[in-house]
């Protein structure tokens, strides 16, 4: 087993950051994208910030009617580009806006994180009866994502 003496501290930093918000908790959606947008910033590497339909939160009726689902999508799509955008004017050079649909979780970590590459997540945490807490969502990525995570509070 190495000891403290047998190794030199090495560089560490990330190429590609994703983060992921929640359009219903602005609040800790905030915080994480502060802090994404400054290490974006600071290493000029690239941003993805990815937001996801909840169409388990829909009823059959909802589900079933194409002009919600259609207003839902819009409403993230305009959510995310008004992230995009104060990212960019912040100094982020390269972000793109990703939208999914279906259970956050999986579609992050079955479909995003493939096709983005990420090596660093950048998640918030919740405010839950005056208390801190990591969502389920968020457990759930930490405990699955191969990239590394910061849940920021």
């Amino acid at each position: 087993m190495a000891t403290e003496e047998d190794f030199e501290v090495e560089s560490m930093h990330y190429n590609r950051l994703l983060l992921a918000v929640d359009d219903d908790d602005d609040d800790s959606s905030r915080k994480a994208f502060n802090y994404a947008c400054t290490l974006a910033k600071i290493y000029a590497i690239p941003l993805g910030i990815v937001s996801v339909l909840e169409t388990g939160d829909l009823n059959i009726y909802q589900s079933l009617s194409p002009d919600l689902l259609s207003d839902r999508r819009s409403d993230i799509a305009a959510h995310l580009n008004t992230y995009v955008e104060k990212a960019q004017a912040f100094g982020a050079q390269d972000v793109q806006p990703l939208i999914g649909e279906g259970k956050p979780a999986h579609v992050i970590l079955d479909e995003i994180l493939p096709a983005f590459k990420p090596d660093l997540i950048i998640l918030g945490s919740h405010i839950r009866r005056g208390k801190l807490h990591i969502g389920h969502v968020a457990g759930e990525i930490v405990r699955e994502a191969e990239a590394s995570v910061i849940i920021v509070r």
